[in-house]
């Protein structure tokens, strides 16, 4: 009876139900015909999230499907308490707990549910249909970045690259992947990165990477150039060097384009940064998976692509609730 309650109250309370335009409800349940998609997200929230999020909304209201919105714990309890929804299928931002994740993705599977996983992958004997970036390309990108930056204070020569990571946790699912993004800057670097990379990690307060900028200038050899994995830590970190007087002197790969960051870049403290597009992450996945439902089949990957953003490019991009997804125009 505990246990009956227990799922009960989970299904009540667990979620937001989005009745959309253009999705067809009855009483507040979806009507004969019509798809219930349940997306599981991280419990923690940032701006990536809500936009991925909104643009999973815009295309299940295009979809004329209905969607809730639950988060997953440190524990993974939302997942584990899936099977009792309805649900017709699932897109899930898994967090960075891959054996934990693997697990529970496998126990749903098993019960023949249609999933779909956004921005984070998660290793499987049997792949994953899989919506969002390559991180060994933002690591080859960053490396281009850094490149670049290396050769315009040497004249042609870009060599003794000395490169330093911000990770954050505030975007863990960059953080589980760092492997690839470390791979892709060496792929692209060469003989021209020289080793170690250094590597340092923010918590989730939006000003920690302050902390870390005064750590970096103390380090020997000095760093040259420095790449940020989140929007918070790209604004934070780029005011530091101005306080610090080292504009010009470190490199600086940002991540996003948010006003703050377009002013960084224009006034030439961020040489470039990295964005991608989580609403565009969003709306394919729920496009994905109503293709897995209706046919059984979809892409194994979509690759949503990453975009740099220089001195060039500032005035078209923005990072916000406000950009539409690649290919859509805003409504």
């Amino acid at each position: 009876m505990v246990g009956s309650l227990a799922v009960v109250s989970f299904i009540i309370s667990s979620s937001v139900v989005w009745n959309l335009p253009g999705s067809a409800f009855v009483d507040g349940s979806p009507a004969r015909g019509a798809y219930h998609f349940a997306m599981f997200v991280p419990v923690n929230r940032n701006a990536f999230v809500e936009d991925l999020v909104s643009g999973a909304k815009r295309a299940a209201a295009q979809s004329g499907v209905a969607l809730s919105v639950r988060s997953i714990d440190s524990a993974g309890t939302s997942l584990r308490m899936a099977k009792y929804l309805g649900a017709d299928g699932a897109v899930v931002f898994p967090n960075p707990d891959d054996a934990l994740m693997g697990e529970l993705l496998g126990v749903l599977r098993g019960t023949g549910l249609p999933i779909v996983l956004a921005d984070h992958n998660v290793p499987a004997e049997q792949p994953w249909p899989f919506v969002g970036t390559n991180n060994f390309d933002l690591g080859r990108k960053a490396g281009a970045i850094a490149m670049e930056g290396a050769a315009s204070r040497n004249g042609t020569r870009a060599e003794g690259i000395r490169l330093a990571i911000v990770y954050s946790d505030k975007t863990p699912w960059i953080y589980a992947e760092r492997e690839l993004v470390e791979m892709g800057i060496s792929s692209t670097l060469g003989t021209r990165l020289a080793p170690p990379i250094e590597r340092l990690r923010t918590d989730r307060n939006p000003r920690d990477a302050e902390r870390i900028v005064y750590e970096l200038v103390k380090v020997v050899p000095p760093i040259t150039a420095v790449m940020f994995t989140d929007i918070d830590d790209t604004v934070a970190g780029a005011q530091a060097l101005v306080d610090l007087n080292l504009v010009g002197k470190i490199d600086v790969v940002g991540f996003g384009s948010t006003d703050g960051i377009r002013e960084f870049i224009k006034k030439g403290v961020i040489r470039s940064s990295l964005f991608v597009h989580p609403e565009t992450i969003g709306f394919q996945a729920i496009r994905s998976l109503v293709e897995l439902k209706r046919t059984g089949y979809t892409s194994q990957s979509v690759d949503t692509g990453i975009d740099v953003v220089g001195p060039e490019s500032v005035p078209s991009w923005q990072y916000g609730r406000s950009s539409a997804p690649k290919g859509e125009s805003s409504k």
